[in-house]
């Protein structure tokens, strides 16, 4: 019985990234001898031990035999003959497929520290189009280290083509589609994730309600940048800089899509965009099982953002109406997101990357003041339910008559 460290541990480890989480790779044992040793059994398609005082996990070697369409479609053998290198050689890229020994020497048949040292996301063996998952893989790791120059090996490349032009994206499974592209969003440069599913032809497959806003044109006075597929990309980009939110980010990446929906007659103004965008976000979010908290967060900034742009031009009694409709005095965090996606709708476009904008502090002050509202007044003049309420809107209504 020998164990390795492999995969994302190690390759981080030789990047001198902090490693997360680390991996362990049994050869020459049995899932007897593993329990014998009070390792824990978790895995359900194939031999996945936790270790019996750090819980991290120990696979039994394995090969993967593909027996049908998508990432279920395929038959795993794990037994004490399957060497480190063919349990290496079933893994998506080079990068990934780097073991080590408990000496710390490391195994690279596949040449992963070359690709590491080149900057080359590389596919280990033609089995890599197989999976139709490990396309929203490798877009994720393009997310993860564009900053360090990485880039998708051209060979690799042509694997992504095919593996569209083959159908086997459509075998995805929604909750895997998901669970990728949130961890997209959580990466250095999510804007990259997308850049290359549309770039294989996946967007318009896995997200097609974003890959249908490239084509249709912005009003140049607004948008330099014209396309607003372009523009989506830019202010996913800018919401990256600002948060680290998930919840931003997608709110970034939807806000815009009711201009998709826009009659082509009515181009290039996208009046009541804000409106139309909802049903195509409640599609995406209801095919994708996405959480309900991404979608309305993501519907309040579709149906409100031209609004939040324009909150100086509004009356006090409409900016606690627009207060109320975000929910923000009782969800003061939900109220910062879409702000923040609102900042980055308004850097997003070139040469603005760095304009202040005076609505949103303008909405903060408001917040603020009219926050400090207290229902105890009212209760104590003997008011009650619905009174109440009312009550208390039209004193936030005065308190904002004062704001300049």
């Amino acid at each position: 019985m020998k164990v390795y460290l492999v995969g994302g541990a190690v390759r981080d480890q030789l990047l001198g990234l902090p490693v997360k989480e680390r991996d362990w790779v049994v050869v020459g044992s049995t899932v007897e001898e593993m329990l014998a040793q009070n390792y824990q059994l978790v895995g359900k398609d194939f031999p996945v031990f936790l270790h019996p005082e750090t819980k991290e996990e120990y696979a039994l070697a394995r090969t993967e035999k593909k027996t049908g369409q998508g990432y279920k479609g395929f038959i795993c053998h794990a037994s004490p003959d399957v060497t480190l290198e063919e349990d290496l050689m079933r893994r998506d890229l080079t990068i990934n497929a780097i073991a080590m020994d408990e000496t710390g020497q490391i195994i690279d048949p596949y040449c992963g520290l070359d690709d590491l040292k080149n900057k080359q996301l590389r596919h280990v063996s033609a089995a890599f189009e197989e999976d139709p998952i490990r396309l929203l893989r490798i877009a994720r790791f393009r997310a993860r280290f564009h900053h360090l120059g990485f880039n998708i090996a051209l060979e690799t490349y042509e694997f992504l083509l095919s593996m569209v032009r083959k159908g086997e994206m459509q075998a995805c499974v929604s909750e895997r589609i998901w669970q990728e592209c949130e961890q997209s969003l959580s990466e250095k440069d999510p804007v990259y994730f997308f850049q290359t599913l549309r770039e294989c032809g996946a967007l318009a497959i896995l997200f097609p309600e974003i890959d249908a806003l490239f084509g249709v044109p912005n009003p140049p006075k607004w948008h330099p940048e014209i396309d607003s597929g372009w523009h989506t990309l830019m202010v996913l980009e800018q919401a990256t800089k600002l948060s680290e939110s998930t919840i931003v980010r997608f709110c970034a990446l939807t806000h815009d899509l009711g201009k998709a929906c826009t009659p082509k007659a009515h181009w290039p103004s996208h009046h009541g965009h804000e409106e139309l965008g909802l049903h195509p976000i409640k599609q995406l979010t209801h095919r994708l099982k996405i959480p309900k908290i991404y979608e309305r967060q993501a519907l309040l900034t579709a149906k409100l953002h031209t609004k939040i742009h324009k909150a100086q031009e509004l009356t006090p009694s409409k900016i606690i109406d627009l207060f109320e409709t975000m929910d923000a005095f009782r969800r003061p965090e939900q109220f910062n997101n879409i702000l923040i996606a609102c900042i980055a709708d308004s850097h997003g476009r070139p040469s603005h990357e760095n304009d202040p904008c005076p609505a949103i502090d303008y909405l903060k002050q408001c917040l603020l003041l009219a926050t400090q509202v207290s229902a105890k007044t009212f209760v104590e003049k003997g008011l009650k339910g619905e009174a109440i309420a009312h009550a208390i809107h039209q004193a936030r209504v005065e308190v904002l008559k004062n704001v300049k």
